[in-house]
This record gives C-alpha cells, sequence and structure tokens, in this order.
C-alpha cells in the first residue's frame, strides 16, 4: 500500500473524527460535545471533498455543520444546561454502551477484512451543478422540493415547540 497526500490527510481526518467522537460522547458537558460533533461532521465534509463529491461535501458544511449544530446550541441554550454537567450515568448505561460500541467494532472489522473492494476509478463524466440544483429544488416527478419544505416545516415546529415549553417555565 503506498502512502499519498491523500491517504495521509483521510487518516488525520478519520483519527480527528474518531477522536472528536469519542470525546463527544463522554463529555458532561453539552456545548462541549456540540462542539465536538461539529468536528465529526466537519471532518466528514472533508472525506466527501477528498472523494471529489463537492456537492455533497458543500452540503454536509452548510446544512449539518451549520445548520444542525446551531439548532443544537439553540437547544441547549434554552433548556438551560449548556454551561452545567450532567447527572452521572449508572453502570448499567456504561456496560450497555460498552457493549454496543465493541459490537459495532468487531461487526466492522470482520465486514473489512472479508469483503473484497473493487479498484474505485474516477468518474469519466461529471453532473453539472445546474442540474443538481434544479433536481434539487424542481416540482416534477422525481424532484426534491416537497421533502426540502417538510423538514423546514418540521424544523420550525420544532422550535416553535420548544419555544412554549420554555415559556412555560
Amino acid at each position: 500500500m503506498e502512502l499519498n497526500t491523500l491517504s495521509i490527510i483521510f487518516a488525520g481526518l478519520a483519527t480527528m473524527m474518531v477522536a472528536a467522537s469519542l470525546l463527544a460522547v463522554t463529555t458532561r458537558n453539552i456545548m462541549r460535545a456540540t462542539v465536538y460533533l461539529l468536528f465529526v461532521l466537519f471532518g466528514t465534509a472533508g472525506i466527501y471533498f477528498i472523494l471529489h463529491y463537492a456537492f455533497l461535501g458543500a452540503v454536509q458544511v452548510t446544512v449539518y455543520a451549520g445548520g444542525i449544530i446551531v439548532l443544537f446550541v439553540f437547544a441547549a441554550l434554552l433548556i438551560g444546561r449548556g454551561t452545567r454537567d450532567l447527572t452521572h450515568t449508572s453502570i448499567l448505561r456504561y456496560t450497555a454502551g460498552f457493549t454496543a460500541a465493541v459490537t459495532g467494532l468487531a461487526l466492522s472489522v470482520y465486514l473489512i477484512f472479508t469483503h473484497s473492494f473493487p479498484e474505485v476509478k474516477s468518474p469519466t463524466s461529471i453532473v453539472p451543478m445546474n442540474l443538481i440544483g434544479h433536481t434539487m429544488m424542481g416540482a416534477d416527478k422525481y424532484n426534491f422540493v416537497l421533502p426540502f419544505e417538510v423538514v423546514s416545516v418540521l424544523l420550525l415546529a420544532c422550535m416553535v415547540g420548544a419555544l412554549l415549553i420554555a415559556r412555560k417555565r
């Protein structure tokens, strides 16, 4: 296996994502967990850019690393636990989490070593960005404007519900 620049960048991103995801699930501060999740989402976008999926990388940065993290910060500050530590977790939850993590790791290692991965070749044709935009926002059959609007109304309903719950307190 030869080491080239993309392999080194991938290894760095993967290491950062694993470390940040472990920190996100082990920290007791909600705001820190949100920041660690932000690093994981930026790492995912970096991997998309390495794979030459510029559109997915841009969507990852804008929708997830931008919008979802802002929503998490808003929710964390709204419930008032942004600066306080969470309560202690029971040993049963630690055992269940550790068992799930080890099972997932064993399954991943098994699948990686038993699956024969074909060699990936560069795409021969690149889809123009305007075609992707028309497909995402078109109202014709097989276009995605309706799911986009449904998700936006759902997020709006969640924010209004969170505000109503916070006002009652």
